[in-house]
């Protein structure tokens, strides 16, 4: 689990130089971001990189938005920079600025990925490719798992339609964490001063919203540099019933792993046809993974002292001092019993997505494709060497995924078709109680081997048992 959610704790260490070249040139000389170039976000991609239509030379340009803002500015950007800070603290709407991370993910996306690749608009073969690639991707699936198909389309987005369509999604993921800590930047006054204290307050919101979204959507416009569909963190960021992936990402991922692009395509297409069956036909599913991110939201607590201590200090002509304050950690998840349990539950329960995939997109592709093992093995190290769906993940939740539940998951399932056939395993997602438990992947024999509780059974002991507690005693039934 990372200690500081939402990137609000301290930063990666810099470069053996970094101090040199940010630092000691107080002057606001062009060294502030040398070697960095090619990273539009300094040494931390998920931190506040610099505003859009602001030079990167004035003091910590490269990390901190709101110094160059107030540093050395190129006259050129100067009016651009007025206008962001204008939005900042202009903003009234919930606790991220969503318009502005919308923006600065499509500007990310257009800057490129640091191999110097840029976005483009999908062409008629690749869309007809990826449609050819899910629909056989579903005919396979359809011999492995009882779950019928899931996606009534298919679509090939690029990168920027990538951030369009799953923008709502991440909206839903991070809002309840992001409400939980700024709740806190307006509760720290007393309640006498806070009146006094209304616009003081109010431009705190306003530029706690604008923080979380330039974050939020610096961190979604790198993970669309990356992700190769919709559900790569086991998530369903996407519309309903639509498979999608990304032409251009999945050739950068495929382009050294001396596969053919169209084995490379039609794994994919299976992972992400499995992930669809899944939320389209376990409609319990989808509330509990988002459930589990509020519970885990609600745990959050804040350091009120060094908040105190931050609004105390606060010059309003300089507000990067608010974002340092920020990153000292003042933000921390809680370490209690239901914080844990909260975790362990989200955890879990996806670990139990993606081990499931992984199991039955193996099942389908392993005597059919030649690569299938090649491929299944390097999206596990994917995953094992912190990828980026699992980095943004735990930015922007505090939570970071454990792939060797991910392996032990697999294991579990493909030992559950084995004993129970593939009926038996895919029964287990009719109800959330049915389902292994993070003790169950530590004896998955056990749990295999175990005998279930037949739901339907119970639900119908405990309807008749309701009627007999009625006014009538329900004798009805011997």
């Amino acid at each position: 689990m990372s200690d500081t959610p939402f990137g609000f704790g301290l930063p990666p260490e810099e470069p053996e130089n970094g101090d040199e070249g940010k630092k000691k040139d107080p002057a606001g000389g062009g060294q502030g971001s040398g070697g960095q170039s090619g990273n539009p976000f300094g040494a931390n991609p998920f931190g506040f990189g610099g505003l859009p239509g602001m030079g990167m030379g004035g003091p910590g340009g490269a990390d901190n938005p709101f110094a160059a803002m107030f540093g050395s500015l190129n006259p050129n950007d100067l009016g651009a920079a007025f206008q962001q800070l204008g939005q900042m603290l202009s903003y009234e709407g919930g606790p991220v600025n969503w318009d502005m991370a919308k923006q600065i993910a499509r500007q990310v996306v257009a800057q490129g990925t640091a191999d110097g690749t840029k976005d483009a608009s999908v062409g008629p073969a690749e869309k007809s490719a990826v449609e050819e690639a899910v629909r056989l991707a579903d005919l396979w699936l359809d011999q492995v798992t009882s779950l019928p198909s899931g996606a009534n389309t298919a679509v090939a987005w690029s990168r920027a339609e990538w951030v369009e369509a799953t923008l709502p999604a991440w909206q839903q993921l991070v809002d309840p964490v992001a409400e939980r800590v700024g709740a806190a930047m307006g509760d720290v006054l007393p309640e006498e001063m806070q009146a006094m204290a209304g616009p003081l307050i109010g431009m705190m919101r306003s530029m706690g919203g604008a923080m979380f979204g330039q974050q939020i959507g610096q961190a979604v416009g790198a993970l669309a540099g990356e992700v190769v569909g919709s559900t790569d963190v086991g998530l369903p960021l996407g519309p309903a019933n639509r498979a999608a992936l990304l032409p251009l990402n999945i050739a950068a991922f495929g382009k050294d792993l001396g596969v053919p692009s169209d084995e490379v395509r039609l794994y994919l297409a299976l992972r992400e046809a499995a992930h669809q069956r899944l939320f389209a036909h376990v409609p319990w599913l989808r509330a509990h993974l988002f459930g589990a991110v509020e519970g885990y939201a609600r745990g959050i607590t804040v350091d009120t002292s060094k908040l105190e201590e931050a609004v105390g200090q606060l010059d309003p002509t300089h507000p990067e001092q608010l974002q340092e304050a920020l990153q000292q950690g003042m933000f921390q998840p809680e370490d209690t019993p239901q914080q844990k349990a909260a975790l362990a539950r989200l955890e879990t329960a996806l670990a139990l997505v993606e081990g499931w995939v992984d199991a039955v997109v193996h099942e389908a592709a392993k005597s059919r494709l030649t690569s299938a093992d090649a491929l299944r093995e390097t999206l596990r190290r994917r995953r094992a060497s912190g990828g980026p769906a699992e980095q943004t993940f735990a930015t922007l939740i505090g939570l970071e995924l454990r792939p060797r539940r991910l392996r032990d998951a697999a294991r579990l399932w493909a030992s559950l078709t084995d004993a129970r056939g593939v009926d038996g395993r895919d029964g287990l997602w009719e109800h959330p109680d049915m389902l292994p438990t993070a003790t169950d992947l530590d004896d998955p024999d056990g749990f295999v081997h175990r005998e279930h509780l037949d739901f339907s059974e119970l639900d119908k002991m405990l309807g008749e048992a309701a009627k007999g507690d009625g006014p009538e005693d329900g004798d009805g039934k011997e």
